[in-house]
């Protein structure tokens, strides 16, 4: 097992088309994960919502979260993000971060997605890397 250094894990959040489990917290404490594209621009990881989702509520509510995204092939790793978290419901540049993130999960159709994630109700979220720690080659 080897500790990733930040530039190390930054790289890794944003190479290929990993997918990121989301943990996010109610008010009351209740916790709640779910996946979700993304991409990372700077000091965020940028990803969008609905509004009236768990994720979304719980953000608006109790604006911090955690990102975990690991790689499933042999040898293994792992990044794990957390930080505050901003909000933007009608975000002006909504369509083009949605577009963003949808060329790198499915290049061949990002107009379609992005132009699907960008409808009213969706939320631009971007989570600040406050915290951010890796680990790689956990089989060897």
């Amino acid at each position: 097992m080897r500790k990733m250094g930040e530039a190390e894990a930054r790289a890794f959040l944003a190479h290929g088309t990993r997918t990121g489990k989301l943990g996010t917290a109610s008010l009351d404490g209740m916790p709640h994960v779910a996946p979700l594209w993304f991409v990372v621009e700077d000091d965020d990881v940028v990803f969008i919502t609905t509004a009236r989702s768990v994720k979304g509520r719980n953000l608006h509510a109790n604006p911090r979260a955690a990102l975990a995204v690991e790689d499933d092939t042999f040898p293994y790793a792992f990044v794990i993000v957390r930080g505050p978290v901003t909000l933007q419901d009608e975000a002006p540049d909504r369509l083009d971060v949605a577009i963003r993130i949808a060329a790198r999960y499915v290049p061949a159709r990002a107009a379609e997605f992005g132009a699907r994630n960008d409808a009213p109700g969706e939320t631009l979220a971007r989570l600040r890397i406050a915290h951010i720690v890796g680990q790689a080659d956990l089989a060897l």
